[in-house]
Order: C-alpha cells, then structure tokens, then sequence
C-alpha cells in the first residue's frame, strides 16, 4: 500500500507556481542566451524577431512538459561559429535541422540512456566544471568592457545574497540587474518602437548547406549537446530538484524543436545545465518561470525585433548574470567521484574547447578504472 501511494506521488505532475521567485529565476539564464542570439543577427542575415518568437514558443513548452525550469538554449558551438564566420542562414539552417534528425532519433530508441549508463559521472561532471570556467571567461569579458553596469550588476547580486543568509527573502537580484540594464537603455535612446512580427516563411537550406554544416557545424556541437544539453541537464536536474529527468526526453525534445522551428527562421536551440543552474540560482523552482521567460521573449519579439534595439542593455548587466550562474554550475561538478578526471576536462575546456576535454577525459575515466581494477585483489 505504501509503495503505491509512493508511486502515485512520484507520477503525480508537478505545479507550476508564478510566484516572484519564479519571475526572478526566469531571467536568470538570458546572460547566457541574448549574447549569442544578438550576436549571430548583428553578423548573419537572420530575423532576430523569427528567433525570439520561437525562443517564447519553446520556453512555454519546455515549462509545461517538464513542469520544471528546464531552459532552452542556444547551440552554443553553432553560434560562436556563425558569429566568427558570418554563416548564412542556410548553413545555419543545415546544422539545426541535422542536429534536429540526430538527437530526435538518439532520443526514440533509447540510446540516452545507454550512453548516460556508460559514461563516468566524473566525466559529465568535469563537462559541468569545463563549461562553468568557459562561461566566467566569456562574463569577465563583458564586465572588464563595461564595468560601471558590471560593478552595480555584481553589487545587486551580492547585497542579496547576504540579505539571504539572515533573513528570509525572495532573490530578485537578476529581476532587478535586467530591469536596471533596460531602463539605462531606455533612458539614453527612449522607447523601442512596437513592430509586427512578420510571417515566418520556409527556408530549406541547400545540398552545400547541409554537407558545410555536417563537416564543420554538427562535429563540434554534438559532444557539447550530448553532455551539457542532455546528459549534464538530467543530473542536474536530479541534484537539484530529486526529480529524474529522461536523458531521452530531453533528447527527443531538442529534437523535435530544432526540425520544427529551423526551417521557419528559428534559431538552432537545446537545452543546458548552465541554464538550469542560472534559473535556479536566482529562484526559478517550477515550470512557471518558464512560462514567465516565454513571454518575455514573446515582448523582445514585438519591442525589440532589431539588434539594435537590444544593444540598449548594456554588456555589464549580462556579465553579472553569466558570471554567477557560472558559479552555480561549477559549485554542482564538486559532487565528482574522480577529481582528476573532472579538472583535466575543465581545463582543457578553457585551454582547448569542450570537445577535447571530453574526449580526453572518458579515456582517462576508464583508464583510471582500468587501473583499479587491475590492482584489486582476486
């Protein structure tokens, strides 16, 4: 009886809650998000509107399926590389819809957790570590370009999360750094303008599209999604929420969202354990502040349909908000069984990139057990 009544709780679908906490922890992940996404429309001919709508579309979803704020994301591998070569929006296309096919196929015959059952936890751990020195890297260089909104950013975090160890308060710090970074905006170029969004229209990449993004894009974006995306995220989830969270699930949904919006003018999109750890950082506990982020999204997508337009914000505020959620992220990969393996991957992420470091560090990780047991007693 007992055992049931544990089952039906288990199964039982978790509520979603729009509390301040929630509108807080929604905006915790757009440091992450709004650099790369503004960057790929300032270099590549991409309708910054097309993504953001679809960026609302899947938030809302995501919170609704998962109940939990799981957060989607950018391909970051895709949009450094679209940034530094100005990739048109075929090949980018190309890459989102292969990524799309892959992961959506991964997802549907189980191979998730075949390969979540295989890989070391040091390993998804040291991707965590890897992952979180990248992204303080990137924050110190949007703090150092603009340290006036960076000082006030880190202060307003800070100042909470003292608040926080002696009285019982919500953590609006990144609520109150995002509103502060667009009303600076507003204050200097006034109001954006309402616009429409227009229609999205199909856009069906070329043969050379396909065959320049599975060469060039999809090899360094794989191992990333794999890991970071999927199989971090589920772990994360787990620590944080003692809810399990399908490494298949997640991958049948970046699937699934990657084939239906890239062909309509959306951004190629995953999810990501930094970005659960941001939202969560900064208060996000259920789905609802994913459903809140969607509707943000949805007012980028009607006030600020130019790049030009979210330029306002200045680049401190996002390096405060990247560079605490990157301090979440790391402190999760402590929970390893195999230091060494963790800090060899972290390192060689920020020295090399991810890709190697995971590459070199699930050689190490079984080497290492190898080893050990080799040396145990018969």
């Amino acid at each position: 009886m007992e055992e049931a009544v544990e089952m039906e709780e288990k199964n039982r679908p978790l509520s979603l809650r729009f509390t301040i906490g929630e509108f807080a922890g929604s905006v915790g992940d757009f440091g992450t998000i709004l650099p790369i996404v503004l960057g790929v429309a300032l270099v590549c001919n991409v309708n910054l509107a097309h993504i953001f709508l679809f960026f609302a579309l899947w938030y809302v979803v995501s919170g609704l399926i998962y109940r939990l704020p799981i957060p989607i994301e950018p391909l970051k591998a895709v949009g450094a590389i679209a940034i530094a070569e100005g990739l048109t929006a075929g090949e980018i296309a190309g890459a989102g819809l292969i990524i799309g096919v892959i992961f959506l196929g991964l997802g549907c015959c189980g191979s998730m957790t075949w390969l979540r059952d295989r890989i070391p936890v040091s390993v998804i751990r040291g991707v965590q570590a890897g992952l979180a020195l990248v992204l303080i890297k990137t924050s110190i260089g949007f703090l150092i370009s603009d340290p006036l909104f960076a000082g006030i950013s880190v202060a307003v975090v800070v100042i909470f999360f003292i608040a926080a160890l002696h009285w019982k308060i919500n953590d609006v710090s990144a609520l109150i750094v995002l509103a502060i970074g667009i009303g600076a905006g507003i204050l200097t170029a006034g109001l954006p303008n309402l616009s429409m969004i227009p229609l999205p229209s199909l856009l069906l990449p070329s043969t050379a599209d396909l065959v320049h993004a599975g060469l060039y894009l999809v090899p360094p974006q794989f191992p990333l999604t794999l890991t970071n995306a999927i199989l971090a995220t589920s772990l994360l989830a787990h620590d944080l929420f003692k809810t399990d969270v399908p490494p298949d699930r997640l991958s049948r949904t970046i699937g699934i969202m990657n084939l239906v919006s890239v062909p309509l003018g959306g951004f190629p999109m995953c999810h990501g354990a930094g970005g659960l750890a941001a939202q969560h950082r900064f208060g996000a506990r259920t789905g609802g502040s994913n459903i809140i982020a969607g509707v943000i999204f949805l007012g980028f997508a009607l006030f600020f349909a130019s790049p030009e337009s979210l330029a306002l914000i200045p680049l401190g505020v996002f390096g405060g908000l990247l560079f605490f959620a990157a301090v979440e992220l790391g402190k999760h990969s402590a929970k390893t069984d195999s230091y060494a393996v963790t800090i060899v991957i972290a390192v060689l992420s920020v020295l090399v990139n991810i890709t190697v470091g995971f590459v070199v560090g699930l050689i190490l990780a079984y080497l290492l057990r190898w080893q050990k047991r080799e040396k145990a007693p018969e």
